[in-house]
């Protein structure tokens, strides 16, 4: 129910704010310009979900040789402690669970196109054990809440970015960015499990936070030691080095299982571009009324509502210049990242405003982007809290890093 809110709350305050434009300050372009915005958008859904198709074939295939393979199971066993904390509804070993890891991991290594078809498989299994099928449950909404915190340990594209825009040290924003990205992850989840009454203070969920504790620890270290071109070889690779591992590992599970490897990538290939074709209207939905929103202008009140109260409080001008990515991020990936571009062309890629924008894009994933794309694909309807939550994570994420930025630069 709340993205409903949500897209009509679009349409009708960007038709508001045109008519404003229109009447007391002659704007007679705002009104086509909102109309080619839905030609645009519509027409920009319709090529990511094209493009989704070979993604989603591909690694949904590949899901299928590890669940024939037994990859799955083996992980569901191993993360059975830990996982039935956070997801209490979804049965002891349940393949499910090695979903979830493997899309959670995805997300942790900035493998956007991996990531997505995972998330959906997941997003099957937990439709299988959901009692309502056109209302999310409580394990959906947590899942999709860790998956909108969007934690990322190694965020390759965003110091690719800083290094071809001739950051001095393209590298400088990888810490700010994991302890932002923590923070959120950390906030979208006790949030979400204090709704559910989930006692998130047991021995698993303490562990794994010393864990990851620990990752940020080394990853902080090699920041440090290694030079800015070993760093960058090192971001850049491990990501798809650990992609291509998993793909081997599948395929010899398969191999030790004596499946047909082939006939079960076929089968599951074939379940991803049914998934992908079913995603085109809920997608198409949510863009179409971003980008009504943006092209009436609505956007740029805001940002210039929030810049004014922002100075008036006494803060810093800065924060003002790299906000437009935090604000765009939730809605827009493509958005967010034009923005943070933009900003560090404006003001320099080792500005105080073009280091903040790189953390805020790398802190947080797109919420409506993925509360669409996902519910969308299993037919959910009423989404309960996800939303609040989602964008409580991203509340989160941008204070954070705010904090950080302020702290290390």
């Amino acid at each position: 129910m709340a993205l409903n809110y949500i897209w009509i709350a679009f349409f009708l305050i960007a038709a508001a704010v045109a008519m404003v434009k229109l009447v007391f300050f002659g704007d007679v372009e705002v009104f086509p310009a909102i109309m080619n915005a839905t030609m645009d958008t519509a027409k920009s859904g319709f090529e990511i979900s094209l493009a989704l198709t070979a993604v989603l074939s591909l690694w949904m295939g590949i899901m299928r040789i590890g669940e024939q393979g037994g990859v799955v199971n083996t992980l569901a066993r191993w993360l059975g402690p830990l996982f039935r904390r956070l997801f209490p509804e979804i049965p002891a070993d349940h393949p499910v669970v090695g979903h979830i890891f493997m899309n959670l991991s995805a997300n942790m290594l900035g493998l956007d196109n991996a990531a997505t078809p995972l998330g959906l498989k997941a997003m099957e299994g937990l439709q299988e054990l959901n009692p309502k099928k056109d209302t999310a449950s409580n394990s959906m909404i947590m899942f999709l809440v860790m998956n909108t915190a969007g934690l990322t340990i190694v965020p390759v594209s965003i110091l690719a970015y800083r290094a071809s825009l001739g950051a001095a040290q393209p590298t400088d924003v990888f810490l700010p960015i994991l302890l932002a990205t923590l923070i959120s992850m950390v906030v979208g989840v006790a949030i979400t499990g204090a709704i559910q009454r989930i006692n998130l203070l047991n021995r698993p969920v303490l562990i794994t936070l010393a864990l990851f504790a620990l990752i940020v620890a080394g990853m902080a270290w090699a920041s440090v030691v290694l030079s800015r071109e070993q760093m960058g070889i090192f971001s850049s690779n491990i990501a798809n080095i650990i992609l291509l591992g998993i793909i081997v590992a599948f395929i010899c599970a398969g191999l030790r299982k004596k499946i047909n490897v082939y006939d079960a990538f076929i089968e599951g290939a074939k379940g991803g571009f049914s998934t992908a074709v079913g995603i085109i209207p809920y997608l198409i939905a949510i863009l179409v009324g971003i980008g009504v929103f943006r092209a009436s202008g609505a956007m740029d009140w805001l940002l210039s509502g929030i810049g004014w109260v922002v100075e008036a409080c006494g803060g810093n001008a800065d924060i003002t210049n790299a906000l437009p990515t935090a604000l765009m991020k939730p809605l827009s990936g493509s958005g967010a990242r034009g923005l943070m571009l933009e900003c560090m062309q404006t003001y320099g890629p080792d500005s105080f405003a073009g280091r903040l924008s790189c953390i805020f894009q790398g802190s947080t994933d797109t919420t409506f982007y993925i509360l669409a794309v996902y519910f969308g694909s299993v037919g959910i309807k009423n989404t309960r809290y996800a939303l609040p939550c989602g964008l409580a994570a991203d509340l989160a994420s941008t204070v954070a890093a705010i904090i950080v930025a302020y702290l290390f630069f």
